[in-house]
């Protein structure tokens, strides 16, 4: 695999030292981009896959806490979102043809991990719709020893009322011509600058929404807007998809917060009941971005994190020859 150097923005990022980022090309040809942070002797490698609108640098702190415990991290650019190609002439617009595309993105991801010589074991991180891409994955056989979700959008949170109207409308839309065009009720500019940090449905901690918000001001083309109606056809398509199958058989832990209001809070305890040896860890009173949380919410996530993955080791030699 080749690997070109992509722009990646340390200035706002506050990851550990060392991080840079790397373009790719995915099977189908669109340009996506990953970035790394590797400590010295590190443990393993945690894949972190990001939700809807985020990007590379959102998880330098995350990467920062990972590196404090001796894993390496790498994370991506999904296709349509960061400084990936995006999809729609109208870039503020989050798209993908097909919510499967997203599989192509993981299989260059893996393979840029093994081009980079990142340390094995490979681990998996995946927030909200990280989740429902990496649950996929998981069902397909990516090889990781363990996964940590974070408000994994198994399931979008709609009123009983309007979930017919969001079926209708984002099929229907696609059959006339309009899949392009936002849902009802979403905006074209990013969640984070647009809506104040008060009641905001993401993190309780000014701090961490200082850090989103001055991360797009700074680099406004990091910046994305809501979803395509074909975005959400495809969303709804899959997770549908995602509850008829099989739980994986892989150590996992969820962590969601105890006020989410974006994904199917059911979904989740449907799915965390089903996965045999889980464990459903409920932050009382944080939002959907628990990731972005206060200091003491990440160190609780991110210990237990890397306890579950340090226990869950296999031996490198043997990773290395698998």
């Amino acid at each position: 695999m080749h690997l070109e150097a992509a722009p990646f923005f340390d200035d706002v990022a506050d990851g550990p030292p060392g991080g840079a980022a790397h373009w790719l090309r995915a099977s189908d040809g669109v340009r996506i981009r990953v970035g790394h942070w590797v400590p010295a002797n590190a443990k393993g490698t945690v894949l972190l896959f990001p939700g809807r609108s985020e990007y590379v640098e959102k998880y330098g702190r995350a990467a920062a806490d990972l590196y404090q415990r001796q894993f390496a991290t790498i994370t991506i650019d999904w296709r349509g979102q960061g400084l990936a190609d995006r999809m729609l002439e109208d870039a503020r617009i989050g798209h993908v043809h097909r919510f499967t595309d997203y599989q192509k993105d993981v299989a260059a991801m893996v393979q840029a991990a093994q081009a980079l010589d990142l340390p094995r074991p490979y681990f998996l991180m995946a927030h909200s719709m990280g989740g429902c891409i990496v649950l996929r994955s998981l069902i397909e056989g990516l090889p990781v020893q363990a996964v940590v979700f974070s408000g994994p959008m198994w399931g979008i949170r709609i009123a009983p009322t309007t979930r017919p109207v969001a079926w209708a409308l984002s099929f229907g839309s696609g059959w006339i011509g309009q899949g392009h065009r936002l849902p009802p009720g979403t905006k074209i500019d990013a969640y984070v600058t647009s809506e104040p940090f008060e009641d905001n449905l993401l993190t309780t901690d000014a701090d961490m929404h200082d850090y989103m918000v001055r991360q797009l001001r700074i680099h406004p083309e990091l910046s994305l807007g809501g979803p395509s109606l074909i975005w959400l056809r495809e969303a709804l398509c899959e997770c549908r998809y995602l509850a008829r199958r099989c739980t994986p058989d892989l150590p996992c832990l969820t962590v969601m917060g105890g006020n989410e209001r974006i994904v199917d809070i059911a979904r989740i305890r449907d799915r965390m009941n089903t996965w045999p040896g889980s464990r459903l860890d409920v932050i009382e009173g944080a939002e959907h971005e628990v990731l972005m949380e206060s200091a003491q919410t990440r160190t609780r996530i991110f210990d237990q994190a890397a306890d579950l993955f340090s226990n869950n080791m296999e031996s490198k030699a043997s990773a290395q020859s698998a």
